[in-house]
């Protein structure tokens, strides 16, 4: 794998894509750049609680995000010369509005669907690690809506339990 080049040798439209795939900066701390990238989900978790969106609204938005986020993923991949770097984080920052799509929110909703969704993407249990496979940008946003989609059945077993 090559160095990434400067950025000042990228163009204005190629250092606007890695600002928005590395998380406005947060996927390029040098550990655990998903789990800091991912902490923009807590943020996306609190303007749906504090909007009162609705689960319908947020499975849009999730769908809004994981389309533009094809492109993006895909062209900060090359940008970075690797397959899925590290540093690329909006795929992990997508897949929040799906953990989040049926549950009650609140603080400690927000903080287990944080902790579950990490779990589902550190661990990748089957089909997780499979729909990482898939090519290119796809590849990079399926697997972590995939985590999402787990995060999310589980918060809201968790969450039955409530009542």
């Amino acid at each position: 794998m090559t160095a990434p080049k400067s950025l000042s040798r990228f163009t204005l439209a190629d250092r606007l894509t890695l600002l928005l795939a590395e998380g406005f900066g947060l996927g390029r701390i040098p550990f655990a750049p998903g789990t800091f990238g991912s902490l923009w989900g807590i943020l996306i978790g609190w303007g749906l609680w504090r909007t009162e969106t609705s689960p319908v609204q947020r499975i849009a938005m999730c769908g809004a995000l994981f389309i533009l986020g094809i492109p993006i993923c895909h062209r900060g991949a090359q940008l970075r010369n690797s397959k899925d770097p590290g540093s690329i984080v909006w795929d992990e920052i997508t897949a929040f509005p799906i953990v989040y799509a049926f549950a009650s929110l609140n603080w400690t909703s927000l903080i287990i669907g944080f902790g579950l969704f990490r779990f589902f993407d550190i661990v990748k249990p089957w089909p997780v690690k499979q729909f990482e496979k898939l090519p290119g940008g796809l590849g990079i946003m399926a697997d972590d809506v995939v985590a999402g989609i787990y995060a999310a059945a589980c918060l809201a077993v968790m969450q039955s339990f409530e009542s």
